[in-house]
């Protein structure tokens, strides 16, 4: 796959080895990868600097305190991992839209917020639903 003469990674293969990624980490660690109890952690985070006394008294936080562990240095890798596979690849760019996006619904920018706000919403609440 080339993208203006840049190699970009087969997906088939990136997906592959994120798999086996995945099984190496259960089966040395003992631990599966997740992101979104990180999230709500970080939103823990930030909403103590505003009213920590109401973060200490809510059941999710009584049950599982915000604290810093190995998910939120995952999540702080795949930024990084992400960046610098964009920045080794040359396809790194600041976009507002994406081409696919913008030839199909036109180059609004709040449209393109707007959904991407409500997808990341029902991802996160099917993520906490299922305890993830």
């Amino acid at each position: 796959m080339e993208d203006a003469g840049n190699r970009l990674w087969n997906p088939y293969v990136a997906g592959g080895l994120a798999g086996l990624l995945s099984v190496a980490s259960v089966a040395l660690a003992g631990k599966y990868f997740g992101a979104s109890t990180t999230f709500v952690r970080a939103a823990g985070y930030v909403e103590r600097i505003f009213d920590p006394e109401r973060v200490a008294q809510l059941a999710y936080f009584v049950k599982d305190a915000p604290k810093m562990d190995w998910q939120f240095l995952f999540v702080v890798g795949v930024f990084l991992g992400s960046l610098g596979a964009a920045l080794a690849s040359r396809t790194f760019a600041w976009r507002s839209l994406p081409e696919m996006w913008r030839q199909r619904f036109g180059p609004g920018v709040g449209k393109r917020g707007a959904v991407a706000f409500a997808g990341g919403v029902v991802a996160m609440v099917g993520a906490r639903l299922a305890d993830g």
